[in-house]
């Protein structure tokens, strides 16, 4: 028993370096931290790209230039400038190399001017094809219509599940550490149910936000050194959900991370016990539950809370 001894050892720990390093990083998002450093990573080669072109440029042209999002390349006169969606940029469309923004070179060697607001123009509609109101609405059907796959689906088990523990409970001739453990894994199972419809309620309740506060395909025809109106680099999409208190979102993601962490650590434990009935029989039923217990309520616990302190203090995002 001595070398099964030793792989179920070093089964148990790489399940938990797994798990810990799973929770690190739930969601592939780019921080806004991030995509601000993507930003003046950008800018810098930006910057040294213009002083390269300026020295060569002799005939009258529009400048090379850095407007805040992408570095425009020198303009000929009378002619227009088209440049791909940059792929630093998270929420710009990036499908297809026939996604550009443009810029106008005037007969003069001046950038168009859009003379409503005074401000260079530029065109960036292609970019923002994630932002069109027709894409927001398939993106909404498609939601709506997962969301109520899953809320059945989860329904239809957590009504299961709760007969099972309720038969479990009630019989005195089903209690046995067997069907003890079997009612752990079945109210973790319970509990993530919970929490997920907890989840969706506190993140996708509240009415849809007006139209003003939606985003505009006009908001990506922006000016020079200014940022698209109502733009907010890294963030996603509005799809018509408003975005709940932040720290109510962070709990009830928390409380959801934590008790699908558990489903995984109670089928572990399942599997400890059929290991213990097998090659550690001399040990007690009623110490080893505890310790059984313990591993499918405690460890996953101790991995949530240093995610959570990690992620809180490395990228609190909402």
């Amino acid at each position: 028993s001595g070398p099964v001894g030793g792989i179920m050892v070093t089964l148990l720990c790489c399940c938990l370096l797994s798990s810990a390093w799973a929770l690190v990083d739930p969601d592939d998002v780019l921080t806004k931290e991030e995509q601000i450093y993507l930003l003046v990573e950008a800018k810098e080669k930006c910057q040294r790209d213009i002083k390269a072109q300026l020295e060569k440029i002799k005939d009258p042209s529009c400048p090379p230039e850095w407007d805040g999002i992408i570095c425009w390349p020198r303009g000929s006169p009378s002619q227009e400038v088209s440049v791909p969606c940059p792929d630093y940029i998270y929420d710009f469309n990036h499908k297809g190399k026939s996604c550009h923004a443009y810029r106008y070179c005037s007969a003069y060697g001046t950038w168009a001017m859009a003379l409503s607001i005074n401000k260079t123009w530029a065109n960036y509609t292609e970019c923002a094809l994630l932002f069109s109101s027709e894409s927001r609405s398939r993106q909404k059907e498609v939601f709506d219509r997962l969301h109520l796959m899953y809320t059945v689906g989860y329904s239809i088990s957590l009504a299961s599940l709760i007969v099972a523990v309720c038969i479990l409970s009630y019989f005195k001739r089903l209690h046995c550490t067997r069907n003890y453990i079997h009612v752990h894994l079945f109210t973790s199972f319970i509990c993530r149910a919970l929490s997920i419809f907890i989840k969706d309620l506190v993140l996708y309740s509240g009415t849809a936000p007006s139209d003003a506060h939606r985003m505009r395909e006009d908001d990506f025809r922006v000016t020079r050194k200014q940022k698209p109106p109502g733009f907010a680099f890294g963030d996603q999409p509005d799809m018509g959900i408003s975005l709940c208190p932040q720290v109510g979102c962070k709990v009830v993601v928390t409380l959801f991370l934590y008790f699908l962490a558990t489903n995984h650590y109670w089928i572990l434990v399942e599997g400890l016990y059929l290991h213990s009935l097998i090659f550690m029989a001399f040990l007690s039923n009623k110490n080893y539950l505890w310790v059984l217990i313990i591993i499918g309520w405690g460890l996953p616990a101790v991995f949530v809370s240093i995610w959570a302190s990690v992620r809180a203090s490395l990228a609190d995002t909402q």
